[in-house]
């Protein structure tokens, strides 16, 4: 998704330090899943402050999941990554689908005529 690319605009430590954190949350989800629902959820409350569209969340996971494809032909471990960051992913959006208050949207747009 060429357009989601507008909201990558960090340094390339932060970016590396996202993907090692996907990494890591997508092994979480299988030790602790009950703690890594409370820790998405959490972010994905961040992310309604970051305005991030949530059509960008399915390519990502889709390049995320090809990254991984392309370092290993194990088909356990590939489908072991999709799963847990489609989990991961599907639960950022509902969280940030219900998350994104009236007030939110407006704070977003920076428009006051969102709260009428």
């Amino acid at each position: 998704a060429p357009a989601g690319q507008d909201y990558f605009k960090q340094s390339t430590t932060r970016l590396y330090w996202i993907a090692d954190k996907i990494v890591e949350m997508t092994i979480e989800m299988y030790r602790e899943p009950r703690k890594m629902v409370d820790d998405i959820s959490a972010l994905g409350l961040r992310h309604v402050g970051y305005a991030i569209p949530t059509e960008f969340f399915a390519p990502f996971v889709s390049g995320a999941v090809e990254v991984v494809r392309s370092m290993t032909t194990d088909e356990a471990a590939q489908d072991g990554f999709r799963w847990s960051l489609t989990l991961i992913s599907k639960t950022l959006v509902r969280t940030i689908l219900e998350g994104s208050t009236i007030v939110m949207k407006a704070i977003n747009t920076n428009q006051e005529k969102a709260l009428v």
